[in-house]
């Protein structure tokens, strides 16, 4: 049986090839765009060749003459070096492009950088990820999207492309309160399975039989399935690094502060992030929240 190759569909740019942009990259290939990438990194992804992705040595050549540029940096600076830095997206994008940001930076930053583009027609949308690294492989990411409708629905294509549940929350900025409200639940599950399987541990428990068993009941969750085995081994392989939700939880607990809410779960979820990072544990996967946890309880003296 011979498939039929998939359509052209449309020429996209994809601007940082990290662990997560270099996946969705992939994904976006995969599903028949045309795909142009940059990394501030040279090389970082060389995979994407065999799939046909082309590359460019700055973010404005890989933005000129396509519809639609993504962009999956660390941060709020990275996001504004990217579009308006010297040889940013801003300088190569033709009036009418569509921005998609799929960076987790402040919902200010989404605001500001908005508006600045809009003085140039260029349109754009955020919309943060969440599903970590085996989400980005597998296309099953859960995309928050801020943005008029029109524009989201310009967008869902190449959304689709690489994620599962795309939810259009709101206005501009919208997509990254909403990520701030999942990095905030992530923090608390993340600390309750950590201390639960310390505690099995502590008990004498057989910890994958336990686990096995919560699995059917009110504690079931994607942490305790997922990565309840790392915090039993104590090897924490890049999934989510800590260093990256620590920076998003610093973002989520500034606007609860200009909101009046009151976080403490996250708070004392930063504290312990931040303790990890100068340990140097920074590129762990997150579940390595468990390794305090356990230092703590004297399981690793």
């Amino acid at each position: 049986m011979t498939l039929e190759p998939l359509p052209d569909r449309g020429p996209v740019a994809f601007l940082g090839l990290g662990t997560m942009g270099a996946a969705m990259a992939a994904n976006l290939a995969r599903a028949g765009f045309a795909v142009t990438g940059w990394n501030r990194t040279p090389g970082r992804a060389p995979e994407l060749e065999a799939l046909g992705v082309a590359n460019s040595i700055t973010p404005a050549k890989a933005a000129a003459g396509v519809g639609i540029v993504v962009i999956c940096v660390s941060d709020t600076p990275d996001v504004e070096a990217v579009l308006f830095g010297p040889d940013g997206v801003v300088d190569g994008a033709r009036p009418g492009t569509l921005i998609i940001d799929c960076s987790t930076i402040a919902p200010s930053g989404s605001w500001g950088f908005a508006a600045r583009l809009a003085e140039r027609d260029l349109q754009m949308v955020d919309a943060p990820v969440s599903g970590g690294s085996e989400g980005a492989r597998n296309a099953t990411l859960t995309i928050f999207v801020g943005g008029d409708e029109a524009d989201v629905e310009r967008a869902r294509p190449v959304l689709s492309a690489m994620g599962r549940t795309i939810t259009h929350v709101g206005p501009i900025g919208a997509g990254q309160a909403v990520k701030a409200v999942n990095q905030v639940i992530l923090a608390g599950t993340y600390l309750g399975v950590a201390e639960g399987i310390v505690l099995a541990i502590k008990a004498g428990l057989d910890v994958e039989q336990v686990v096995g068993a919560l699995g059917g009941g009110a504690a079931q969750s994607w942490v305790l399935a997922n990565r309840s085995g790392r915090m039993l081994d104590n090897d924490y392989p890049l999934g989510f690094k800590v260093a990256l939700h620590r920076k998003d939880l610093g973002i989520a607990l500034e606007l609860a502060a200009q909101l009046g809410a009151v976080l403490p779960v996250s708070a004392l979820a930063a504290q312990l992030e931040t303790g990890l990072i100068a340990g140097g544990h920074g590129d762990d996967d997150m579940s390595a929240l468990a390794r305090t946890i356990r230092g703590l309880s004297s399981l690793d003296d």
